[in-house]
């Protein structure tokens, strides 16, 4: 009874026929909404599993123990319950943004659970340090912070088109309606613990193939991160550079990165 009623609070849902399973996993201020356009391409010939991280506006916020998910070991729990949940032996899994990060650290606790890793905008260190190019000095972030915390309808109608990138005015009005979605407490906490995470350290830990997706133009993470992933991942990587711009190409250009995914799955 646990076991449903913790898949119901997460609202894991298994589309599809397919022999093989892909997981599919959102990043920050969304929901699994944001692989509407993209996971119909896939249920003919995979189970297809989607969920909703504890801290989207879809989850009903007395999930999110303020306690718990300080870090994202919190969240990497959380998938691996749902994977044993669902008795997966395998699978592949595809993780935007934050939940990237979540599935290498899946992997490194769990390789046997993971034939491959699809990574998009992934980030391992958003802050720059040294010769490491993050994206964002501390001064920035802290702007960031004090932006949420000041006006958070403000931030979202400045963040979320920024994010978009594209010229896609559906894409921002989505990622607008998850961002307003989420309780804006949770939403800053989470964002911090984004930001003040660091898992150059563990890299080197991953023996999982690693597939890199990321675009011409983000304004979250720079093409460099994904050579540094590519260089630093412990197992055999490659990286995909997407023809778009932003960080969110699963709403901004759904078809290309069908295109691109069917490409990283079938290697």
């Amino acid at each position: 009874m646990v076991n449903n009623a913790l898949l119901d609070a997460f609202n894991v849902r298994v589309l599809g026929t397919g022999d093989r399973v892909l997981v599919l996993a959102h990043g920050f201020g969304t929901d699994q909404s944001a692989w509407q356009l993209v996971y119909p391409s896939f249920t003919p010939y995979y189970r297809v599993i989607l969920y909703d991280l504890v801290c989207a506006g879809s989850v009903n916020p007395d999930h999110f123990d303020f306690s718990r998910y300080t870090t994202l070991d919190a969240f990497v729990d959380d998938l691996i319950f749902i994977l044993d949940s669902l008795e997966v032996q395998r699978c592949a899994f595809v993780g935007h943004s934050v939940s990237a990060m979540v599935g290498i650290l899946a992997s490194i606790r769990r390789p046997e659970l993971f034939s491959k890793l699809v990574l998009i905008g992934a980030s391992p260190r958003f802050l720059n340090d040294g010769d490491y190019h993050g994206g964002f000095e501390q001064s920035e972030i802290d702007r960031v912070f004090a932006a949420m915390k000041a006006n958070y309808q403000a931030w979202v109608n400045g963040f979320a088109p920024l994010a978009v990138g594209a010229d896609v005015p559906a894409a921002v009005q989505e990622f607008s309606r998850t961002l307003f979605n989420m309780r804006p407490d949770i939403s800053l906490f989470v964002s911090k613990v984004i930001f003040s995470s660091d898992l150059r350290g563990v890299l080197g830990l991953v023996k999982v193939p690693c597939c890199i997706l990321q675009t011409a133009q983000d304004v979250s993470v720079p093409a460099s991160v994904a050579i540094y992933l590519r260089d630093h991942l412990g197992g055999r990587n490659t990286v995909e550079m997407l023809d778009t711009e932003g960080h969110l190409p699963h709403l901004s250009a759904p078809q290309l990165l069908v295109r691109k995914l069917r490409r990283a799955l079938s290697r």
